[in-house]
């Protein structure tokens, strides 16, 4: 299959029409407009450095189910001794710029290049990108970031500067979306973490489906609420 070249309107190719690798498309821009069409398909951009702008849908795809969700046992008991506290929306900038950090430090290439960043503060401020904050003694331990459209959360990265507080966002995250009745949360790629909270595959057909049914308007989900959760 061939990789379509964007042009200025904000329409994408079929996610049907992905290569075997997810690639889909090349070119655009990260406007929300853009942005918002190709999740709405299940499209996410994806490049490093000094790459054209790539457009990515992938299959099979990693999805959670909020009601499938469950928390391994032994970072059950490791969280009740653990003091923390669980702020949602509170430094969205702080967050993103950390997922994109850590990684460099870790001596690995981030997509969350500045331009990614940028883009993804716009539609934190629009009220589309929303972030779980992990915070120990007052200082930014761990936490993740993506974007609500309806009652679909599209994960986009998480960090730890301490074990495990990426994992307590999550689980701070899906009790949250259960609240409010999101029907799934999109992983993206694959990952030993992610399935032992109870991720599991789904077909590129299977997530399609599953985003018509849930997505049936893309007004902003605005700020969620922020109000400082404490878990002792």
């Amino acid at each position: 299959m061939s990789v379509f070249l964007l042009n200025d309107q904000n329409i994408f190719p079929s996610p049907n029409l992905a290569e075997e690798s997810g690639l889909l498309a090349v070119g655009g821009d990260l406007k929300p407009e853009r942005l918002l069409a190709g999740y709405k398909l299940g499209i996410f951009p994806w490049f490093s450095k000094g790459d054209p702008l790539l457009w990515w849908f992938t299959s099979p795809r990693l999805v959670l189910f909020p009601d499938e969700f469950r928390i391994p046992k032994r970072l059950q008991r490791y969280r009740k001794k653990t003091s923390f506290t669980i702020t949602r929306n509170k430094d969205f900038a702080q967050v993103i710029k950390a997922c994109a950090d850590i990684r460099r430090q870790a001596g690995e290439e981030t997509w969350i290049v500045e331009e990614m960043q940028q883009a993804y503060l716009n539609l934190y401020r629009m009220g589309y990108a929303h972030s779980i904050e992990c915070r120990i003694d007052g200082v930014l331990a761990g936490g993740l970031y993506g974007v609500a459209l309806d009652k679909v959360f599209f994960g986009e990265s998480m960090f730890s500067y301490v074990s495990n507080c990426s994992k307590f966002a999550l689980i701070e995250l899906v009790s949250y979306l259960k609240s409010m009745k999101y029907r799934l949360i999109d992983c993206q790629m694959t990952t030993d973490i992610l399935l032992s909270f109870g991720a599991r595959e789904i077909t590129g057909e299977e997530f399609q489906k599953q985003l018509q049914s849930h997505i049936q308007n893309i007004t902003p989900n605005g700020n969620w609420n922020n109000d400082i959760e404490n878990k002792e």
